[in-house]
């Protein structure tokens, strides 16, 4: 896998040239809102140069002091510095395209993924996918992979019982992972309006009822497959009772909850057609059990049931969020830490499985797993061994930020209105849409994290943060 920071320095260069004759170390650093230049961002810069120039793709000029890079002759007419960095912002979004590192086998998938509907292939169903599957054979995740996630995975060093971990952490889980599955389906609860909604059973007033369900029906299923860690094997009635918790009060028929469909499904805006027999969907059904059984890694396990749920699409309705809670559970068995999918774009995810649907290729969920999980893996470590560097954008409006959180807090605004108050103070600064979209992200962590012990940082006295507190 290439090294994610790298190959955010590889997009920006390539932006850069794209716009500019040479750049150079410094031009770079700025791009990348560095204020003081440290050694290891001098080093990792510098790294990505050298690379883009043995690729022949770059070339210095200059001495050392004074040295700039130009694009080289034989490159100067393509579209891009390099096919490594296919212009992504063109096929995802500006945030998820400088963030993941992609193979070239995605970017290529991308690129026929970003085609008209129309210009792409009509394709069906293939039983081959699923059969030529064998497992502890057949390997969606190399073994460097599934070794490099277990490290990121691993909660502590004794053994306890399955599922023990998910259990310490059961109150983040059921808000974050029920706030990232939702958000992926289109959900508009807010990670502030989720937590309220989780913890008291409030509603959003003005939200639509079926985002409030989806939510409350994601906190139901993580509960139940809390619960199965300690369950040997994943039937399919485990399967059935997730989906029964998750599409409760969201289907037409209620008769649907927990059934293999017996309708015809199509999939929006892909010109993949799920299989339509019945019988056939259950045979397949229930050999994507057997062989989801017989995997032994548990990351394997987990990327297959990914894959391969929404592919059979079994349900009438709701088969993603099924696969993606059935992906935590061989993690809650091992006491690993969860996929939440936190920083996930629903057109990314969609994407992905895009590929899968129209291609069954798997580069690009594959690509995807990994830089979730190193994300989600994050925001459970206690102590983080590969730390990213500080967001520029963070830093951009650091004071922002602050004035913000100080505002919530002094004038006690009461939990009900702590999101709209966000958004209004944030929109009186005529910011860039993308910047405001990222700046509520940061403050819906800061003021989601807050606690006695890190109120300091917004200048703020106990007893002024606990008269705040008793509002929420």
């Amino acid at each position: 896998m290439v090294n994610q920071q790298k190959l955010v320095f590889k997009q920006k260069i390539s932006d850069l040239l794209s716009g500019q004759k040479s750049i150079s170390v410094h031009d770079i650093a700025v791009a990348m809102g560095f204020l003081k230049l440290t050694a290891a961002q001098r080093k990792s810069i510098q790294r990505a140069l050298g690379e883009l120039v043995i690729e022949g793709l770059l070339k210095p000029k200059g001495n050392l002091k004074s040295r700039v890079y130009v694009l080289s002759s034989k490159n100067k007419n393509t579209e891009s510095v390099s096919s490594e960095i296919i212009n992504t912002e063109n096929l995802l979004s500006e945030n998820q395209a400088q963030k993941i590192p992609f193979s070239k086998k995605s970017l290529a998938l991308l690129k026929y993924l970003s085609k008209k509907q129309s210009l792409r292939s009509s394709c069906e169903y293939q039983i081959q996918f699923l059969k030529s599957y064998i497992p502890n054979k057949s390997f969606y995740l190399s073994l460097s992979d599934r070794k490099h996630l277990q490290n990121l995975g691993k909660s502590e060093n004794q053994i306890r019982p399955a599922g023990t971990y998910a259990r310490l952490i059961l109150n983040r889980l059921l808000i974050e992972l029920s706030w990232n599955s939702s958000r992926l389906e289109g959900n508009t609860y807010s990670l502030l309006e989720t937590q309220k909604l989780i913890e008291s059973g409030q509603a959003v007033g003005g939200k639509n009822t079926v985002e409030t369900q989806m939510i409350l029906n994601h906190k139901a299923a993580i509960e139940y497959i809390i619960e199965l860690s300690d369950e040997k094997k994943i039937t399919s009635h485990h399967i059935y009772s997730i989906h029964t918790l998750l599409a409760d009060g969201l289907l037409a028929n209620p008769r649907s909850l927990g059934r293999i469909r017996n309708i015809a499904v199509g999939i929006g805006g892909s010109n993949y057609k799920p299989l339509n027999h019945p019988d056939m969907l259950k045979n397949y059904f229930e050999l994507f059990i057997s062989k989801m059984n017989l995997i032994k890694d548990p990351f394997e396990q987990s990327i297959f049931s990914l894959i391969h749920l929404p592919y059979l699409q079994a349900f009438e309705d709701v088969n993603k969020r099924t696969s993606r809670l059935v992906a935590n559970i061989s993690l809650f068995k091992h006491n690993l830490r969860p996929l939440s999918f936190v920083d996930v774009e629903q057109d990314t995810y969609v994407k992905a499985l895009l590929g899968v649907y129209e291609k069954n290729d798997i580069n690009l969920i594959k690509d995807l797993y990994m830089w979730a999980y190193h994300r989600s893996s994050q925001k459970y470590s206690a102590v983080q061994q590969d730390v990213n560097p500080p967001d520029p954008l963070k830093i951009k409006h650091r004071d922002l930020i602050q004035n913000i959180i100080r505002t919530l807090i002094l004038e006690k605004i009461p939990g009900a209105d702590v999101v709209p108050k966000i958004r209004y103070l944030i929109k009186a600064q005529n910011l860039l849409k993308f910047e405001s979209d990222e700046i509520f992200k940061f403050l819906e962590i800061e003021v989601y994290s807050l606690h006695d012990g890190n109120i300091a940082r917004f200048k703020i006295r106990p007893s002024e943060f606990q008269a705040w507190k008793k509002l929420q």
